[in-house]
This record gives structure tokens, C-alpha cells and sequence, in this order.
């Protein structure tokens, strides 16, 4: 699978019969020639279903991402209603595209919410697009966990009642790998940065860092999301004599700025570090090019994570089978996002919305850690981060197994205090 691979899905009307037919064909004709998965719904499936609605970026820079976190959800669910589902009903998830755009999630979340009928909604991994689910899931009192967006004001100074998110947020990212990356490179710092809430959220994360550490910032650029010319950025890199560039640039991005600073020499003559590594990026990337030093947010063969956890190994087993490459962290968000939404209703024996946003808080099992919680001031998922670094050819029994965990970050220590947060989150119930 390639970076920026893409899928679509819709739910059908029943009623339109000419419709449905040709989606079905269509979309699986589409599915083959992509390469890629092609979701058709369960057209017999009974009208009384639970249905919670996903809003996901499935086209564009974040499109694989995207695909491997509806994957894990799918997992969740399936497993579920195997076991009777949620409140004596199926769970049926209803996702739509939302095209990588604020705008276009907006749309999208009112009509999974206003026509669809969902009762809860889950994803996102651009966190312009999660900030903008989170606001609508609010104005229509209805819970939403942000499963892969991570700007910090998704439970930060935009946090709501409603909203809860899995990733972690930048400020953990930062703060999981700023000592590592001054430790092992030294003080003077390049950043490549996305221009959009993500990437200026990330800037405010190492400003901190800055400010304990004694670093200076010799360069820093701003790049549009979906460049795909660093050329004009990297060849700045090496005048300014910094002991590492700092990328955080994502998906796509983050392929075409390796890939450009691995054929002009940089990656040869300069470490290159960054907040979040991820799977999906580094599979697709030439060998020569999987290089640097990089938090981890989850990892399938860390025994960390999979050390005495039952669960998480039967996790990893069942998605390799079924999909034949190993769940990234991307698959995990959405199989702890999913269960956590299913739990908070099972466990109200309800579908009033606030109680079960408050059902949602608390100590989270699901291939987390026995640590994890989702807190009550913020909302935000505690768990711990990982940084390490990228072995180009994996090991000799996996060669997909090409991240290298150096060292472990328990999430108290990479986030906010309980306190510090209450003077930034500030939400009432209704």
C-alpha cells in the first residue's frame, strides 16, 4: 500500500435500489484497480442497529492513515456484535469522507448527525478537521472522540463536554521526544513545520522545550499541507549549521520531504529527528530514506505494550491475518476509539448523550497500558509515548518490524498536570 491511497464509502437508502446497485459494483471496481479495501454496507443488516458516525480523510495527504484507523474500529465492531453488540443491538458504523477540509467535516458530521441518525461520532486525523467535528458534535449534543487529530486544543483552550480524544496531543509528542532529541544531537535546531493548527500547536510544544533546554531555533519554515517540493526548504537546511533538522511535516508530506532530503545528500550529512513516526509514512519510503529518530505513539512488537497484554497480542494476530501487514498505531486509535464509545454506551445502558460522554472518562484497558485513563479535566487519553529510532530493513524474522523502541515516556510526565489543564479547559456539562 502506498501513502495517499484512497477509499470512499456511503451509507445507502434502502429505498434507492438503482443507487445501491451501482455503488456497489462501481465502488468495488474502483476498490481493485486502487489496490485497496472497498467497504460495502451490510444491506440486510436491521434498521434497529446502533449506528455511530466516522468522519475520516479519505482522500488526500492522509488518506492511509485514515484507512488504517476505520480498519481498526471495523475490528472492534465486528467483534462485538459477534457477542451480541451494544444494548441488545448491532453496531453499524456510517463513515464519511471528509476530504481533509474543516469545512467539508462540517457538512459531513451535520449529515451523519441530522440524516443518518447517528448517536455518536468518532476520527479524524487532520486537527483542523477534528477541532471543527468537535464544534458541531456540540452545538447538536452528541459525544465525539477525536481518535487521531492531536493539536492541543482539541482538550485544550477548544476543549468541550462532548469532545474526548485517543492520539496524543502535541504537547505530549513534544515533550515525549524534545529531552531525547537534545540529549543525543545537541542544542541548535531546524524545524520544517505544516501550516495548519497541527503543526503551529507542535511549534508551541517545542517553544517550550526551547525555553528548558537552552535550544536555538537557527531556521524554521512553514510549509503548506500536501507540498510536495521541499526542494526550496531543505537546500536552507545545511547553511544554517543546525546539530539536527526537526520534521514535522506527516503523512505524505513527510514522504515527499524525505525522499527529496535523501536524493540531494542531506540525510548523509545531517540527523533528522521529528515528534511522531509513523508506519504508514516509513513503509513507503525507499530504504535508503527510512532514517532518524522519531516518537512512536504505538507499536505492534514492543513488548512495552504487548508485554503480559493478552489482548493487545490477540489485536495484533487477528489484524496481520486479516489484512496482511501488521496494525500500525493508526489501526490502534481506532480500535481504542470504538470500544471506548461502545463501552461508555453499555455501560450507561443508554444513549443519552451526556451521560454517556461522562461514562467515557476513566481507566482504559484496550491495548493501552494498565495506566491508561481518559481524564476527567480535559478528556485527553493518558498513555505513555515511545521514541527510538528506524532500522531500514526491520528484523530477519519481520521486515515490516522497522521502528526500534530506545525509550519509554509514561503519559503523566509528557502532559499537563491535572491542575495546569483546569486553568486551560474550561467546560461545563449541560
Amino acid at each position: 500500500m502506498v501513502a495517499g491511497s484512497s477509499e470512499s464509502e456511503a451509507t445507502l437508502s434502502r429505498s434507492r435500489l438503482d443507487r445501491r446497485t451501482f455503488l456497489k459494483v462501481s465502488g468495488l471496481a474502483a476498490g481493485a484497480a486502487a489496490g485497496v479495501p472497498v467497504f460495502i454496507p451490510n444491506l440486510g443488516r436491521s434498521a434497529d442497529t446502533l449506528k455511530i458516525g466516522v468522519s475520516e480523510e479519505l482522500t488526500g495527504v492522509y488518506a492511509y492513515p485514515a484507512r488504517n484507523e476505520i480498519n481498526g474500529m471495523r475490528m472492534a465492531v465486528d467483534d462485538r456484535n459477534k457477542r451480541g453488540g451494544v444494548l441488545g443491538r448491532q453496531v453499524e458504523l456510517v463513515v464519511e469522507d471528509n476530504a481533509n477540509n474543516p469545512g467539508t467535516a462540517v457538512e459531513k458530521a451535520r449529515k451523519l448527525i441530522q440524516v443518518d441518525k447517528v448517536l455518536a461520532l468518532i476520527g479524524t486525523v487532520n486537527s483542523a478537521v477534528s477541532i471543527a467535528t468537535s464544534g458541531v458534535a456540540a452545538e447538536n449534543r452528541i459525544p465525539f472522540i477525536d481518535s487521531g487529530g492531536h493539536a492541543d486544543q482539541v482538550t485544550g483552550s477548544e476543549c468541550r463536554w462532548s469532545t474526548y480524544r485517543t492520539c496524543h496531543s502535541t504537547w505530549m509528542e513534544t515533550h515525549a521526544t524534545g529531552y531525547s532529541i537534545e540529549k543525543k544531537f545537541g542544542k541548535k535546531w531546524y524545524f520544517i513545520t505544516p501550516d495548519y493548527s497541527f503543526g503551529h500547536a507542535l511549534l508551541t510544544g517545542y517553544q517550550d522545550m526551547q525555553s528548558r533546554l537552552g535550544v536555538q531555533v537557527v531556521g524554521a519554515d512553514l510549509t503548506p499541507l500536501g507540498t510536495t517540493d521541499f526542494s526550496a526548504y531543505l537546500t536552507k537546511v545545511l547553511g544554517a549549521k543546525p546539530d539536527v533538522l526537526i520534521l514535522m511535516v506527516q503523512g505524505d508530506d513527510l514522504v515527499n520531504a524525505l525522499k527529496q532530503a535523501n536524493s540531494s545528500g542531506l540525510l548523509s550529512r545531517l540527523p533528522v529527528a521529528g515528534p511522531q513516526g509513523e508506519l504508514e509514512v516509513f513503509w513507503s519510503l525507499p530504504k535508503e530514506a527510512r532514517v532518524g529518530y522519531w516518537g512512536f505513539e504505538w507499536y505492534y512488537n514492543s513488548p512495552i505494550v504487548l508485554g503480559g497484554n493478552a489482548r493487545a497480542k490477540q489485536f495484533v494476530a487477528d489484524y496481520t491475518a486479516k489484512h496482511n501487514e501488521p496494525p500500525t498505531a493508526r489501526s490502534a486509535f481506532g480500535y481504542i476509539t470504538v470500544t471506548r464509545m461502545m463501552d461508555a454506551f453499555a455501560a450507561t445502558k443508554g444513549t443519552d448523550p451526556v451521560k454517556v460522554a461522562r461514562a467515557i472518562a476513566g481507566p482504559v484497558d484496550a491495548l493501552c497500558g494498565s495506566q491508561a485513563r481518559y481524564r476527567d479535566v480535559d478528556h485527553q487519553l493518558i498513555w505513555p509515548m515511545w521514541f527510538g529510532d528506524v532500522r531500514a530493513d526491520g528484523t530477519p524474522h519481520d521486515p515490516k518490524d522497522i521502528f526500534n523502541v530506545i525509550d519509554e515516556q509514561p503519559g503523566d510526565r509528557i502532559e499537563r498536570s491535572d491542575a495546569e489543564m483546569q486553568g486551560i479547559c474550561k467546560m461545563a456539562y449541560p
